[in-house]
């Protein structure tokens, strides 16, 4: 006799699950295409969101590549100043183009040498830096630019400057 009840029960729960069941299925088949809606509106600003880190992400690379240019070609022309010949380190003073030469050297790929300008100048005070440019003592001081465009351009921006600004004692 108790199995005869358990499986009466078991035959009404599969019966009222059948009919939540078909409920469930009727209420599926009303909603058919809003899922796909829901997902479209949510898919379009969460693909910008993602393209929009990443094109700042890179904006910030190559932001971070600018500073780092400018720290570099400033130390090198600090190093390679008029004096250096004597010390053997070097075999000629450093001009103009030949601290735009070293920042193409360290260039990296992703990085545009087309949209890189680099200016160098020594600043001259007063005394021997007015006479001999790039005296040691004197200052020197290089401009790091850079023209950065987004990949994907999601938003109206102008390509974007970077630049950086860096200067130094010349030691030699």
């Amino acid at each position: 006799m108790r199995h005869r009840h358990q499986l009466i029960l078991l035959t009404l729960a599969s019966c009222v699950r059948a009919k939540c069941e078909a409920r469930g299925l009727r209420r599926l088949r009303r909603e058919g295409g809003a899922g796909l809606v829901e997902y479209a509106l949510v898919f379009i600003p969460f693909m910008t969101m993602l393209f929009g880190i990443c094109g700042f992400g890179l904006a910030l690379y190559d932001y971070h590549f600018v500073s780092h240019a400018a720290r570099e070609a400033t130390r090198w022309a600090a190093v390679n100043g008029r004096t250096c010949a004597s010390d053997s380190t070097c075999t000629a003073p450093a001009t103009a183009a030949d601290i735009q030469n070293y920042v193409a050297q360290i260039t990296p790929s992703g990085i545009n040498p087309n949209n890189l300008t680099v200016t160098a100048s020594w600043p001259s005070t007063d005394g021997i830096c007015a006479t001999f440019s790039n005296a040691p003592g004197c200052a020197v001081q290089v401009q790091v630019s850079y023209s950065y465009t987004f990949i994907l351009p999601l938003i109206g921006i102008n390509p974007l400057q970077l630049s950086s600004t860096s200067e130094m004692i010349i030691a030699h």
